[in-house]
């Protein structure tokens, strides 16, 4: 394995400590809220501190990625996560204190994918850039997967603040090893490390933003809503609920990467990755919330948000051609949409169900898959060749 790709699985890593810091509370909702007296608005406006200070510092976030480079960057973030984690877990009973730790883990961990971009832009040949991004995320589902049996244990036994020192022990490790490790020479031309300052404007940069902000939308609906989802309207047992719960971050973990696989093995086709895996996936949602089988529902909606994870390669990989150096700051952008539209299907998933029906709340997120799907036809794909190796830069990445 090259060093390149060594420091692609230490993004991975990071990834996945990012998700221990970032999900902690919810596993450890329960004990907080009895413990410290706790309301589910109060609970609801420390999951929502989080969030506001995460998309809002997207930008700046990547762009502290272009001026100083990624290893840096997230070395200095991962501190910051478990300092942040610190503070939550000493808060006591004080509300605007965990409200102020969790809005300060927010801000530091905005970096994480724009910096990951930038660095896959920087390290890795652009025909390769699908499968790398694939690996970065899917540890998204690595991280969602490990929180709750391993802080449910520590929780029972030694209490949730103990819960939450341990969420930031991979943290700790990860700054450590940003630290010390050395970046290897960038893969981006000599010229194009010094071109214009600024966010892309180009209409493909445009339309990647937009499609992505209705991805988001898409996806956070299964975030927050499809446990409940089963429990409520299609009637599963809590057991039942947890383990069928648990099936869109198991196939995630395989789509995502196999997104990014495709992406890259098949470069003059790259626009027919996202526009299956979106469009099938609206098509699956439809399908889920009409049928009234509920295992088919379960197998439906499980598949549709392995499809439109499986995007998530494709995506990040478009970005980094279109932005070049200014990776960082493009996929602050890119993702502060993302973020937005998982800010919004949350809250105004249910309103339409209570209006409308679970049935045509989740057809309208079904028609916006297809949308984000359709806008692929006038985003112009990455389908360069590898960078020369004639106008590859010899010092280390920015």
């Amino acid at each position: 394995m090259s060093k390149a790709w060594r420091l692609v699985a230490l993004l991975s890593v990071t990834a996945t400590a990012s998700y221990l810091c970032r999900v902690n509370v919810s596993v450890t909702s329960v004990m907080m809220m009895r413990e410290l007296g706790l309301s589910q608005e109060a609970m609801g406006r420390i999951f929502s501190a989080f969030l506001l200070g995460y998309a809002l510092c997207q930008i700046p976030g990547g762009m502290l990625a272009d001026r100083f480079g990624a290893a840096r960057v997230l070395g200095w973030a991962a501190l910051a996560w478990v300092a942040a984690t610190l503070w939550i877990a000493g808060a006591g009973a004080v509300l605007p204190m965990i409200l102020a730790g969790r809005l300060l883990l927010g801000i530091a961990e905005s970096p994480t994918f724009p910096a990951a971009a930038r660095a896959i832009a920087a390290w890795i040949p652009a025909a390769q850039r699908g499968r790398a991004n694939g690996f970065v995320i899917a540890a998204i589902g690595l991280g969602s997967a490990i929180a709750p049996p391993l802080l449910s244990f520590v929780m029972v036994r030694w209490g949730w603040r103990t819960a939450l020192l341990v969420s930031a022990v991979p943290a700790l490790a990860v700054a450590a090893a940003w630290m010390i490790v050395r970046p290897p020479a960038t893969n981006e031309p000599a010229t194009a490390v010094s071109a214009a300052k600024g966010l892309p404007r180009s209409r493909s940069f445009i339309l990647l933003t937009i499609s992505y902000t209705l991805q988001g939308y898409v996806g956070y609906i299964f975030v927050y809503w499809f446990f409940l989802y089963l429990v409520d309207v299609r009637h599963f047992d809590l057991m039942k609920s947890a383990l069928l719960g648990a099936m869109p971050w198991l196939l995630s973990i395989v789509s995502i990467p196999l997104g990014g696989w495709l992406h890259d093995r098949f470069p003059h086709h790259r626009r027919l990755i996202p526009m299956i895996g979106l469009a099938g996936s609206g098509i699956l949602i439809a399908a889920g919330a009409h049928t009234a089988n509920a295992v088919f529902a379960v197998v439906c909606l499980a598949l549709a948000t392995a499809l439109v994870l499986s995007v998530e390669g494709p995506f990040w990989a478009t970005m980094t051609t279109i932005a070049g150096p200014r990776s960082g700051a493009a996929g602050g952008l890119m993702n502060m949409g993302s973020n937005l539209g998982g800010f919004i299907s949350p809250a105004l998933t249910p309103i339409l169900a209570t209006w409308l029906g679970w049935e045509s709340a989740l057809l309208v997120s079904a028609v916006l898959a297809i949308i984000a799907g359709a806008l692929w036809f006038w985003i112009a794909p990455a389908t360069d060749p590898e960078t020369p190796a004639t106008s590859v830069q010899t010092q280390p990445a920015a």
